[in-house]
């Protein structure tokens, strides 16, 4: 790993034992973690020497620059499901990492930023039931979280992004009900400014399954356009599949050789004339 710009150790939590992180062999067919582009790696925050930073059901690698996470990693097991209540958990910062390379609630306070989830919460609620519930309080940390306008992940509030988790479930064969995501967002330039935080407003996704015991993933960018920042105006939500080496140029990272093979969109529409998906039915799984 190369030198990041900050650095913490744990606290030594008895919750450290759960927080073995995103499994690369959850699928069976090994699939890593992306690797930063080396432009931004040294901006990596590190945490026990790696800048990988594990909870439960989860992985990241976390913006010191931005404040954000740059990815998100978490495995999804459809079969070991369970449903617990968000009631009583508070966001806060992960006191493993330094305060001053989190945003927190001093972003979201008196306007219309939602504080919306990279991993999904109700993605991380599997296994044991202690399990289960710190992978709930897990979810609740900063570092997993980005400014939205009406958090995207809830499928009534951003139609398809907050259905795709689901609708790969519902419209795949998939082997042992098992599922590989990262997500996060793409950090750009022109972001505009709120309170001293660059917004981002382009997201992506890549899922990763075994079909017929052949890994197979998609990916998908996501779109929101904030207008006049002062009234945090949102245009639209829209959402488009492409292919990985998109994201990758996007995200500033490389996903392994084995997701390209895996990844078998192809689009011969230009960036400015391509289709938005309407629904998950036009989803070219």
């Amino acid at each position: 790993m190369t030198a990041n710009v900050a650095t913490a150790s744990t606290n030594g939590s008895a919750s450290d034992t759960l927080r073995t992180g995103y499994d690369p062999d959850f699928l069976g067919p090994r699939v890593e973690v992306p690797e930063l582009d080396a432009a931004v790696r040294a901006d990596a925050v590190g945490l026990d020497g790696s800048d990988v930073i594990s909870y439960t059901h989860f992985s990241l690698a976390l913006s010191t620059p931005r404040r954000f996470a740059f990815w998100v990693a978490w495995n999804i097991d459809g079969a070991a499901m369970r449903k617990l209540p968000r009631t009583g958990i508070d966001f806060v910062k992960d006191p493993r990492i330094p305060a001053e390379v989190q945003v927190g609630n001093e972003l979201y306070r008196r306007n219309r930023l939602d504080r919306g989830h990279l991993a999904r919460r109700a993605d991380l609620l599997w296994g044991t039931e202690t399990e289960a519930e710190q992978a709930n309080i897990d979810s609740f940390f900063y570092t997993n979280i980005t400014p939205q306008m009406d958090d995207f992940n809830q499928s009534s509030r951003a139609g398809v992004w907050g259905q795709l988790e689901d609708a790969v479930f519902a419209d795949v064969d998939i082997d042992d009900l098992k599922v590989s995501v990262f997500g996060g967002p793409a950090f750009r330039a022109d972001d505009q400014v709120h309170r001293g935080v660059a917004l981002p407003r382009e997201y992506w996704k890549v899922i990763c399954f075994v079909e017929g015991k052949r890994l197979r993933c998609k990916a998908f960018l996501l779109t929101q356009h904030l207008d006049e920042l002062e009234a945090l105006a949102l245009d639209e939500f829209r959402v488009f599949q492409v292919a990985v080496p998109e994201i990758e140029q996007r995200a500033r990272c490389r996903f392994p050789a084995a997701l390209h093979i895996a990844d078998t969109f192809v689009t011969q529409e230009s960036v400015d004339h391509r289709r938005p998906l309407e629904s998950t039915a036009d989803i070219s799984w």
